[in-house]
């Protein structure tokens, strides 16, 4: 079984999935964080993935359906 590239370097949300590189599913936190309606405040060292969060997060909001389909948040949400 070939070893699949990890996605350093990578920006975009859409990038990860689009080419096959290893995503760990992380949309239980992003429904969580939809799903309550609070404010939150992303308090992190540099390099943890804040940008790629909220990225993934505007790809939710945008209705980008197909680049969430076989992780948590899928059919969870009205896309």
């Amino acid at each position: 079984m070939p070893l699949k590239q990890r996605p350093i370097g990578i920006r975009t949300f859409r990038e990860i999935i689009e080419e096959g590189d290893v995503y760990v599913d992380k949309t239980v936190h992003a429904w969580s964080m939809a799903s309550t309606g609070k404010y939150y405040f992303l308090s992190r060292p540099p390099r943890f993935g804040k940008r790629l969060f909220l990225d993934r997060l505007n790809a939710l909001f945008n209705g980008s359906e197909v680049l969430f389909r076989g992780l948590y948040i899928h059919d969870r949400w009205d896309m």
